[in-house]
């Protein structure tokens, strides 16, 4: 499981030091692809593959479920650490998460994703305004702190 928030940087060349505490769990090959919210979603190997059979489900005569096969599957590539613990991430993917210098890392049950610090910073603000009223939403999905 992967959780917390972690402050890094990324470099010219796209590469950012992985936080040590999710290297083991994400293990030394993993799927990097475009995420929500205008971040990166980052999965290991064993999640992106039930990812991809979920994926792989939706019928494909609906154009949403087809739009959004495309833009989550065209956008994903497999990462591998370096010795020093970074991952080199794709231009389109830095583009797409407008990463600049300062990023955050954080992890998010079975998946870690990747915000610039301004769009993360954005969206906590955004979130912790209302995360009383989404709680309170969330017990339509049968869920309770």
């Amino acid at each position: 499981m992967f959780m917390g928030e972690y402050q890094h940087s990324i470099d010219d060349k796209g590469r950012m030091i992985v936080p040590a505490k999710f290297r083991d769990a994400l293990g030394s090959t993993f799927v990097v692809t475009r995420g929500l919210d205008q971040c990166l979603f980052v999965y290991p190997l064993q999640e992106w593959s039930v990812l991809e059979q979920k994926l792989k489900s939706l019928p494909l005569m609906k154009a949403d479920a087809r739009a959004f096969t495309r833009f989550f599957f065209s956008g994903a590539t497999e990462c591998e650490l370096d010795k020093q613990g970074r991952v080199n991430i794709p231009n389109n993917l830095v583009e797409h998460a407008k990463l600049q210098k300062d990023c955050v890392v954080i992890g998010v049950s079975n998946r870690v994703e990747i915000w610039s610090k301004e769009a993360w910073s954005d969206y906590s603000l955004q979130s912790e305004s209302s995360f009383n009223e989404i709680a309170e939403k969330l017990v339509d999905f049968n869920f309770d702190l």
